[in-house]
């Protein structure tokens, strides 16, 4: 059993919460996950770790409520135990051998962007974050990754914070602008991803994205988190989650992603159904 110890809201639908795990504390790197079940019945899902503190013993993750699970995991409060909380699993994002990066995070996706940003940070590389949000009101980790980066750009599709246009407006700003980036990360929605890395491949840049398919195990023995990547299938937990975006094949992983949205969605419903809820399907 693993104690919640802090938790806050991000914003309506985002949850940072921290957990005393220190063994994972010890181990975990930027790009690493974990894998938690909330309690005795709940299904396995995989979660970055978005920082940790050796010296505390604690391990924190952020989460989207997007599903049966993670709305299970935010009605519990500090003091309350997780079930299992595994890790750290997966390769650790390697940054070694960089001068100036550019970080991208869309949305939730910042919540892995910033462990990235942060690691570059404090090893003495140039860091520019570019993150992007629909709105103002769902900006999320806008403090913590100011004090990360040498300039932090927030972006957002309505324009509402006053920088309109999406991450990739930002970053073809910059690379005219004349930065020369030797690595871009791209962190967020498949669709961000894609077009990022569209970019960067006509500009010559290399560029690390992090996967997140479907995951069960975490071991490479389920294969449920396999993408194709340069032609070839690779298990996203093992080999993974960060990869080549020039060689990653999205088209699959967004069929991929897709498969299990009915199976889901019955889920959900379920669970409202049990918190009292009232389910519209008309």
């Amino acid at each position: 059993m693993y104690k919640i110890v802090e938790k806050r809201r991000l914003n309506p639908s985002v949850t940072w919460m921290t957990i005393e795990a220190p063994l994972i504390a010890r181990k975990a790197k930027a790009g690493q996950f974990i894998i938690l079940r909330v309690d005795e019945t709940g299904e396995r899902i995989p979660l970055t770790v978005a920082g940790y503190d050796p010296d505390k013993g604690t391990v924190t993750i952020i989460f989207q409520k997007v599903g049966k699970t993670t709305m299970h995991l935010d009605e519990l409060e500090v003091g309350d135990f997780i079930q299992d909380f595994v890790g750290p699993l997966g390769r650790p994002t390697e940054l070694e051998g960089y001068q100036k990066v550019a970080v991208v995070g869309g949305g939730v996706g910042c919540a892995i962007a910033y462990p990235q940003a942060k690691a570059l940070h404090q090893m003495g590389v140039k860091v520019d974050v570019i993150a992007g949000f629909r709105n103002k009101d769902i900006l999320i980790l806008e403090k913590e990754m100011g004090e990360v980066a040498d300039h932090l750009y927030v972006m957002t599709d309505d324009g509402s914070n006053g920088n309109k246009g999406f991450v990739t407006v930002k970053l073809q700003e910059l690379i005219d602008a004349g930065e020369n980036y030797d690595l871009v990360i791209a962190i967020g929605p498949l669709p961000m991803m894609r077009a990022v890395c569209n970019l960067t491949k006509e500009a010559g840049i290399k560029t690390i994205i992090s996967m997140n398919p479907i995951m069960i195990d975490g071991t490479g023995m389920c294969g449920g988190c396999r993408i194709k990547v340069g032609g070839e299938t690779k298990f996203a937990c093992v080999d993974g989650p960060d990869f080549d975006g020039h060689q990653v094949d999205f088209e699959d992983a967004m069929r991929r992603l897709s498969i299990y949205k009915p199976q889901e969605k019955r889920a959900m419903e379920d669970h409202i159904c049990k918190l009292g809820g009232i389910v519209n399907n008309g």
